[in-house]
């Protein structure tokens, strides 16, 4: 009797593997698959065990005070007790700012912008910009291949209209695809967090994505990075984004898709 009921059940799962519908009810039940899972939990695992033993390597008077900055009191109770250590170690404290960095923003722990005062008040506006810019590069580009594993389910179901709306905007743009890409970055548009994620789901190339967040990042970056070098007078995160400072941001993102704009009139004309 064993025998014909297991030949019913392996036609039971041919006939399953073949119709799109019991795929895609499969798909629904398990919406992340094992190894995409498996890759993303230990990858957090090895880079958190790696952070930790970086830190570790601090002396304990130093290592004490380390937290990740949750206000701007915070962030000023922590430069001025790593500032002398930031002097004495250069080399190994970049390693620790960078780890931590890239880190926060690949799992998308929220505080980098914290991090981005404390480049400019720590390394000035040159060395601080080159560090933000390169850790927010580095950061969203691991987040962009974590999320072509296992983002899909969680971007569908946190923001389901807004990516309809980003892949329909997406399809339009695909001529001018790197300007449109630019002019996101810069500009408070979409969430960076938004962005990062949902850019493989829409199918942007990795290389539009990279270029364009290199450069996209740069006038946002210098923005608080100067605002790193006045910390103290600084009363609230929301006032890097005055009014004046967006219009700024959308001026200089107005820039990027310009050709697109010209282009799209003399089609007209």
């Amino acid at each position: 009797m064993a025998a014909p009921r297991n030949l019913v059940l392996r036609d039971e799962e041919k006939a399953e593997m073949n119709n799109p519908a019991a795929k895609k009810m499969k798909s629904e039940r398990y919406p992340f698959s094992r190894w995409g899972l498996t890759v993303a939990l230990g990858s957090f695992l090895v880079y958190s065990a790696a952070l930790f033993c970086i830190y570790r390597t601090m002396p304990a008077a130093d290592f004490k005070y380390i937290k990740l900055p949750r206000s701007l009191a915070d962030l000023r109770m922590l430069k001025d007790h790593l500032g002398s250590y930031a002097k004495d170690h250069t080399g190994r404290f970049i390693l620790g700012y960078c780890s931590t960095y890239i880190f926060m923003q690949t799992f998308m722990i929220p505080g980098t912008v914290f991090l981005s005062l404390l480049g400019g008040a720590l390394f000035g506006v040159v060395r601080g910009l080159v560090l933000v810019v390169f850790n927010a590069t580095a950061g969203a580009t691991a987040c962009f291949f974590l999320s072509n594993l296992i983002g899909r389910p969680f971007v569908s179901w946190m923001w389901p209209e807004k990516l309809k709306t980003f892949q329909s905007e997406i399809a339009k743009q695909r001529e001018k695809l790197l300007n449109y890409m630019i002019f996101l970055r810069i500009t408070p548009t979409l969430p960076n967090i938004f962005i990062n994620l949902a850019s493989p789901i829409v199918d942007i190339p990795f290389h539009v994505f990279l270029l364009a967040t290199l450069i996209g990042l740069v006038p946002s970056s210098y923005i608080m990075v100067r605002a790193g070098l006045a910390l103290g007078d600084l009363k609230s995160v929301k006032d890097l984004y005055d009014f004046k400072t967006l219009t700024l941001l959308f001026f200089i993102g107005s820039l990027s898709i310009l050709p697109t704009l010209l282009k799209r009139k003399q089609t007209y004309e």
